[in-house]
Order: structure tokens, then sequence, then C-alpha cells
């Protein structure tokens, strides 16, 4: 397996267990419609959330956030309507993304942005 695919693995882990320590519950990791997917389902106060996990070793180039393109952001929504059907959920939602910096043995930082982005329709 290549070394990104280890490197994403380990932080959707970092991720999820961030989520975790602030009481989020998590739904669904790697959850997949078709060719689409999501990293991460979690639900607090009501709330599901949508999340995008990015994980990069530095930002120098760039930073997590940023490689989230406007084609990533409309496979996320079309699988997260897909989702809620799939489950009948009928609750509040938003769409999240979890930057992850640092790598596997280190220390990593975690940038944890709420509503990072809004579907249009």
């Amino acid at each position: 397996m290549a070394a990104h695919n280890d490197m994403g693995r380990w932080g959707e882990e970092q991720a999820a267990r961030y989520l975790e320590s602030r009481g989020y519950g998590i739904m669904a990791r790697n959850w997949r419609c078709g060719h689409r997917d999501i990293d991460i389902v979690a639900h607090k106060d009501g709330t599901v959330a949508f999340v995008e996990v990015k994980t990069r070793r530095s930002r120098s180039l760039m930073a997590p956030e940023q490689a989230v393109d406007a084609r990533k952001v409309r496979s996320v929504v079309v699988a997260a309507g897909a989702f809620l059907k799939s489950r009948g959920i009928d609750a509040d939602v938003r769409f999240d993304i979890v930057a992850v910096t640092g790598s596997p043995g280190g220390e990593c930082d975690i940038d944890h942005i709420e509503n990072a982005f809004v579907p249009t329709l």
C-alpha cells in the first residue's frame, strides 16, 4: 500500500479520536456511495457532521484544508444526502473539515473547522 494511504488512514484515526474526545459519537467511517466517500460521519447535540479529513506532514506548502476543492465539496454533499436517506435520518447537518498536520510516531496538530462549507443548490 502506498505511503500516502497509510498517512491518510493515520490522519483519519487522529481525527476520529479528536472528535470522540470532544463528545462526538462516530456514526460511520469511510462510508461509501459508489465512487464517493465520506471520511467520518459524527453526531453531537442533535446535529450530524459530515467530516472531510485532510492530512499533511507540514503546512509549509499548503494548509491541509485548502485541498478541499469544489469537486470534493460536491462529492461529499451528494454522499451525505445518500447517507441520510439510507439511514432515514432527519436532522440538522453541517459539513466540517478536520485538518491534521504531523506524522505517525510524532505529535500532530488538529484544526477542526466547523461549517467549513455550505452546500449550494
